[in-house]
């Protein structure tokens, strides 16, 4: 008999760890450091590990509302990309082009640096490099991939890093449904985000770095972070909430939580290995426009990620990873949509967690000199690598170091803030139902050409 499906209890992720970790001391009363960071997810913990490594004698406490990696550092999919969060071009605002060449340039190292520091520190994350597929299923996705990988030219990304493969390659890859062809990105790893999170607070807690859990913040200001057990006076503080930033005092329209979900199938058989064909451990989704995200898991499982319901009102956020059952069935409709030798599967555990999302979509990381206060976020889903970038980025920033890195078009971009309510929930659903709309008219045109209700959309909400 199959045991029914866990929802929630944060993420499969930590289930495969064995269990959810225990909680490290929370703040003991006030004290003083050099730095103090907010959030133990992915952009915090890098942050504390560059910051030691230039510095070992720095003093930095990182205090966490929950414990570390409970937030998208131990819920995401898993993929280590090094990629672009979204349009070039809107960089151009900031920098120039060759800064936005160089700004890619470094993601795409991140790759690379994540696992010479896993290596360096004894972190098994289960990192495997590998591809990202992005699958076309009708000739409309397949033109959309064609002109996604001439931009990736037009801005000097290297053919190695991104080519076009024709149906019968793809299909060699993975049997998807009806592919016509895919968008093959390299240089790219599929990662166990729990234990890298995990291992990562190990490798800065060694280092000397104190964690403080269940220690919930109530306020940032010049020099200050308030919290509900203590205050910490720092010279420098650094804001590394992400998709959780709304909940900060004065940051309620900063970044709007994104809701995204995933479910993760039983172990799938050998024979059923052999009819996909998925022997290269790639990572993949596909050019839909409500588009879904994919891996295979070390231990033999699919995971197939989508978004779901995609932003709750007044910008809450789940109760410790549960999502909906109606998010639950649209994901498996999805997985066996694109994959249908999988039907015969149960689903082990769902779960859903949030993303921060700028009202620009770009990413952003900074430091106001006048207030000490830095920040890096609104990954727009790619956070596994580019939270890598940012922890090197807001060292130097910190430490008042000028590099290549503090003069990137990202560095002190600061977008403007979102709408009240009710309107960025229109907005935000609005968006997703027209992606979902814009699907199903391609789909009932036989995919020949895109829904133009899908640049609508876009135009929407300004991604």
């Amino acid at each position: 008999m199959r045991n029914a499906m866990k929802n929630g209890d944060v993420s499969f992720w930590f289930a495969d760890m064995g269990g959810l970790p225990g909680y490290r001391a929370p703040l003991p009363g006030d004290i003083d450091v050099d730095v103090c960071i907010v959030g133990a997810g992915f952009t915090g913990l890098w942050t504390a590990y560059y910051l030691k490594a230039a510095n070992p004698g720095l003093s930095v406490a990182i205090v966490e509302k929950e414990f570390a990696g409970f937030g998208a550092s131990g819920r995401n999919g898993g993929w280590c990309s090094g990629g672009f969060s979204w349009n070039r071009s809107k960089y151009l605002s900031s920098g120039t082009r060759d800064g936005v060449i160089g700004f890619e340039r470094q993601l795409r190292a991140t790759v690379d640096e994540v696992i010479r520091v896993c290596e360096a520190e004894g972190i098994d994350a289960n990192i495997r490099r590998t591809d990202c597929l992005t699958f076309a299923c009708t000739p409309a996705q397949m033109e959309r991939l064609r002109a996604e990988q001439a931009d990736d030219m037009a801005w000097d990304v290297p053919e190695s890093r991104s080519h076009l493969i024709g149906a019968a390659e793809a299909a060699a890859r993975i049997r998807v449904k009806d592919v016509q062809g895919a968008l093959v990105t390299g240089g790219v790893a599929r990662v166990q985000p729990a234990k890298l999170v995990r291992g990562l607070a190990e490798a800065v807690a060694r280092k000397g770095v104190a964690i403080y859990e269940q220690t919930t913040v109530t306020g940032i200001s010049k020099g200050r972070v308030t919290t509900h057990c203590g205050t910490v006076t720092a010279h420098r503080i650094v804001r590394a909430t992400e998709g959780f930033t709304h909940g900060i005092p004065g940051n309620a329209r900063e970044w709007i939580p994104l809701n995204s979900a995933i479910v993760v199938t039983e172990p799938v058989p050998e024979a059923m290995w052999e009819e996909l064909g998925w022997t290269g451990y790639e990572v993949f989704g596909d050019a839909s426009h409500a588009y879904c995200y994919a891996q295979r898991t070390q231990d033999n499982r699919i995971a197939m990620g989508g978004r779901g319901v995609p932003y709750r009102f007044g910008s809450k956020t789940d109760f410790n990873g549960e999502t909906q059952a109606e998010t639950v069935e649209k994901l498996k409709d999805i997985l066996y949509r694109m994959l249908p030798q999988t039907r015969a599967l149960a689903l082990d555990h769902a779960w859903c967690g949030v993303l921060g999302v700028p009202r620009d979509w770009c990413t952003t990381a900074g430091l106001d000199p006048k207030t000490g206060i830095g920040w890096a976020g609104g990954y727009v889903g790619l956070g596994v690598s580019t939270s890598n970038l940012s922890g090197q980025t807001l060292a130097d920033l910190v430490l008042d170091k000028g590099t290549e890195r503090t003069t990137l078009p990202w560095v002190n971009r600061k977008p403007r803030k979102w709408e009240v309510e009710p309107f960025r929930w229109l907005g935000v659903h609005g968006m997703y139902w027209l992606y979902n709309l814009a699907d199903r008219r391609e789909a009932a045109r036989g995919g020949q050409r895109t829904s133009r209700l899908a640049t609508l959309a876009n135009r929407i909400v300004g991604r």
